[in-house]
């Protein structure tokens, strides 16, 4: 419910602080919609709200962002409008930067040393098989069973 969607964090109640308006926003950017409930102006809808959208649009205080939505199976790129309160940076990308990085950094010394090396990843392998011990077996005296009628 939008009751949880849109509360504001402990002991984050009132102004809004400056962080979102200083930063500078340049079309291409990702952004993830993060509604900030105490500024109704340009809000987005509650559909939105979690999702990573590409800026291609930038004015003095909203931002134009490309947003996936899914409608009756199809996934349509829409186009929406929302005040820089709603936005911050995206993250989602930097771990993907990273790692290309140090592969070109790990390419860069192979080559200088003529070596080749594989910088593909590759899944985990299966565990080990690990047996557990069973509880030793206790043998219990044979009864005869009578049938009483």
């Amino acid at each position: 419910h939008t009751r949880h969607m849109f509360q504001r964090p402990f002991r984050k109640h009132g102004v809004v602080a400056m962080t979102p308006y200083l930063h500078v926003y340049r079309a291409g950017d990702l952004v993830d919609i993060k509604v900030n409930s105490s500024k109704h102006k340009g809000m987005p809808h509650k559909i939105y709200y979690g999702k990573t959208g590409r800026v291609y649009d930038v004015t003095p205080r909203a931002l134009g962002l490309i947003v996936n939505k899914r409608v009756l199976g199809k996934i349509l790129p829409k186009r929406i409008h929302i005040r820089v309160e709603h936005c911050k940076p995206s993250t989602s990308r930097d771990a993907f930067v990273q790692r290309v990085k140090e592969n070109d950094m790990k390419a860069r010394q192979a080559k200088k040393e003529g070596k080749r090396i594989v910088i593909k990843r590759f899944p985990l392998p299966p565990r080990r098989a690990t047996l557990f011990p069973s509880p030793p077996l206790r043998s219990s005296p044979l009864f005869r069973y009578e049938f009483v009628m």
